[in-house]
């Protein structure tokens, strides 16, 4: 694969700034098609030849996320045997384990085995994590998407004005409906109801439309994933598709897909990050509030701890309760077939199922980010509620 004129340009600017090292870290930013992945392996490769002994700390903020970048990176051969790749959690925090073997809790590593930190899908990462990423004092080249949302809370964004940008459609990507959609929606285009092969745009008061997204509710598995605007959306489909997949218990049941609200780095897990329920029971200590739950999460790692029962299809995520602080309230988990976009951001499935919905005080740049964003989470296919 050759590198266009645009690509050449960002790397030897890249390149400049890894040799002179003026300033601690480089942030990258390319919308979906540019080629963000293709230029970071031209660029390890690059790196291997001047400096062999060099060790990369690849990773990204999910665990799905991560294994796309180690994936294409591999195809490239631009994976070394010296390099780490996964979460960024994984990479910069570790363990505590108990006289049992168990995991009570993670704490940031004194330091790494690397002399540079690649960080993708960069625009998910919070001002914590990006202060304990720095406290190493490695380079960091951070890259990400910029034409994305922001992410879920605070007002640190880290691509939000990248120092270097690929901005270019590439031939390649320029062939896939997806890819062309997300520029359209970015330059304000409405998308028209219509079918256009693997992207379909439905009217919602269509009788046919009601049955097909009812199927494909009724099947849903890891290959969908179903976006909205709205919390109550979310509440209500969620519990649509829990219905009509026969489950009937308020509880949330074994092998539910959840989804959680409330960062716990102690515990390795982060709003944002889905799982499977392996058990649930009622907590011991108080059976009203809580639940102790055990899941396997999807970047790999085993949760175990206590969370909040009236967190189950709420509204909204709960920040108090009276009597109990915000630390005390245990962790916050949410059924998870159903996410708000802003929750979906590092997400990708094969197909997605988008219902249109805006905010009534959403900037015309803000809905442009908000569908954007959705469209790009699908890989194959994309159905549009409008």
């Amino acid at each position: 694969m050759q590198l266009s004129p645009d690509q050449k340009n960002l790397l030897r600017q890249v390149w400049r700034w890894f040799i002179s090292q003026k300033s601690p870290y480089l942030t990258f930013g390319g919308y979906a098609g540019t080629g963000k992945t293709t230029m970071i392996a031209f660029l390890r490769k690059a790196l291997q030849k001047k400096f062999p002994k060099l060790k990369v700390g690849f990773c990204a903020y999910t665990g799905k996320a991560a294994r796309v970048l180690e994936g294409a990176l591999s195809d490239q051969k631009a994976n070394f045997p010296q390099d780490s790749s996964g979460t960024i959690h994984s990479l910069i925090y570790e363990p505590q384990i108990d006289e049992k073997g168990r995991i009570t809790g993670w704490k940031r590593k004194e330091s790494l085995k690397a002399s540079l930190i690649i960080v993708d899908e960069a625009s998910m990462v919070d001002q914590q994590i990006w202060r304990d990423l720095t406290s190493f004092k490695l380079p960091i080249l951070a890259v990400g998407d910029h034409g994305q949302l922001p992410p879920i809370r605070g007002n640190f964004n880290l691509m939000e004005k990248p120092q270097l940008r690929l901005e270019k459609i590439h031939r390649q990507a320029k062939n896939n409906p997806i890819i062309r959609l997300s520029e359209r929606v970015r330059q304000g285009e409405k998308i028209p109801f219509g079918d256009f092969g693997p992207v379909k745009k439905l009217s919602r008061t269509d009788d046919q439309t009601r049955e097909l997204a009812e199927e494909l509710l009724q099947n849903y598995s890891s290959d969908l994933l179903v976006l909205v605007g709205y919390n109550l959306s979310r509440v209500k489909l969620n519990s649509e598709i829990r219905k009509l997949n026969d489950i009937m218990e308020i509880q949330p049941q074994k092998g539910e897909q959840i989804i959680c609200l409330k960062n716990n780095y102690q515990k390795g897990i982060y709003n944002g990050l889905l799982g499977k329920i392996k058990e649930i029971t009622e907590s011991k200590k108080n059976k009203r509030l809580w639940y102790h739950l055990e899941a396997e999460m999807a970047d790999g790692h085993f949760y175990q701890g206590r969370v909040l029962k009236q967190q189950f299809n709420s509204l909204k995520t709960i920040d108090h309760l009276p009597g109990l602080s915000y630390k005390k309230m245990g962790d916050l988990f949410d059924f998870g077939y159903v996410l708000t976009v802003h929750k979906a951001q590092g997400s990708q499935a094969k197909k997605v199922l988008l219902f249109e919905e805006r905010f009534r005080k959403m900037t015309d740049q803000d809905w442009r980010r908000w569908l954007y964003t959705a469209v790009t989470r699908a890989e194959e296919e994309l159905i549009i509620i409008g």
